[in-house]
């Protein structure tokens, strides 16, 4: 946790502000505001460079929270900023703790900036995230071809649809009776139906060198449960939650910002919906 230092004021009895620097002492003098640190004086709010405290800059940053229909699970597409700089994000709900916006996602749409809220590729995922609308159930397979190399193959029966939704790219696991606890085995390269042919399956990525994706698991003899998860980043599904907690952090020195230069926050901004699961 952030150490921050906190003031006593002895006008109200109580604590009214608190600091994220930390001087080895403070006081309020002829309308100036002076701390010590390490034997110097410094003077605040004097100079032009904002967030610079003994030597170094810091960061601004500004945390809140959406909380609207509290008893309600939500879906939170986007960020919205009524600012004139684009502020980088990281959010976290009482579900998921990994959303985030990179400054540079940002575009300017009617004065504003816009983001969609991306989450990683966390692969393994946690446990606590695969119920999950990214996730997706198949089948139990009925055969698997090349274990633990580049072209394994998964297949199924002809009578199990293994649906439109899956895509190149997404990240295959199983389960195997009886505990059918997700066991990450790499990412899928192929998709082949033919039923008039015969054939009905995935192609999986099952080497232990996927790069940059951690150690794979190698596919069992089957038959065993089939999953999929869609990549988190790209279908950019938001995150899920009943309040959603934000951070804003803007950079002291930036291509496109200096720490002399004001900037301006009026209003953030969310898309949200309801969640139906």
């Amino acid at each position: 946790m952030a150490e921050h230092t906190l003031t006593y004021s002895e006008g109200v009895k109580g604590f009214p502000s608190f600091y994220s620097y930390i001087p080895d002492m403070m006081v309020g003098m002829n309308n100036y505001f002076y701390s010590l640190k390490n034997g110097n004086l410094w003077r605040h709010n004097t100079n032009t460079e904002r967030n610079k405290y003994y030597d170094v800059a810091y960061p601004s940053t500004i945390s809140s929270v959406f909380n609207n229909s509290p008893l309600e699970n939500k879906l939170f597409k986007t960020i919205n900023l009524e600012s004139d700089n684009k502020w980088g994000v990281t959010l976290q709900t009482d579900i998921q703790t990994n959303g985030s916006i990179d400054r540079d996602w940002f575009v300017k749409k009617e004065a504003a900036w816009f983001a969609f809220i991306r989450t990683p590729n966390d692969n393994p995922m946690p446990d606590s995230e695969f119920f999950l609308r990214s996730v997706n159930g198949i089948a139990d397979c009925a055969s698997v071809v090349g274990s633990g190399t580049a072209n394994a193959f998964v297949n199924f029966a002809l009578t199990v649809d293994i649906g439109s939704i899956v895509s190149i790219g997404d990240f295959f696991y199983f389960g195997v009776a009886p505990t059918y606890t997700p066991q990450f085995a790499g990412p899928i390269t192929e998709i082949n139906i033919n039923l008039v042919g015969g054939i009905n399956q995935l192609k999986i990525d099952n080497s232990p060198t996927v790069l940059p994706l951690p150690p794979v698991v190698p596919l069992p003899a089957a038959p065993f449960f089939c999953m999929y998860v869609k990549n988190a980043t790209a279908e950019s599904h938001g995150v899920v939650g009943h309040y959603c907690e934000f951070v804003l952090t803007l950079p002291n020195i930036a291509p496109d910002f200096v720490g002399s230069v004001a900037t301006e926050l009026f209003a953030v901004e969310s898309e949200v919906m309801k969640s139906y699961p």
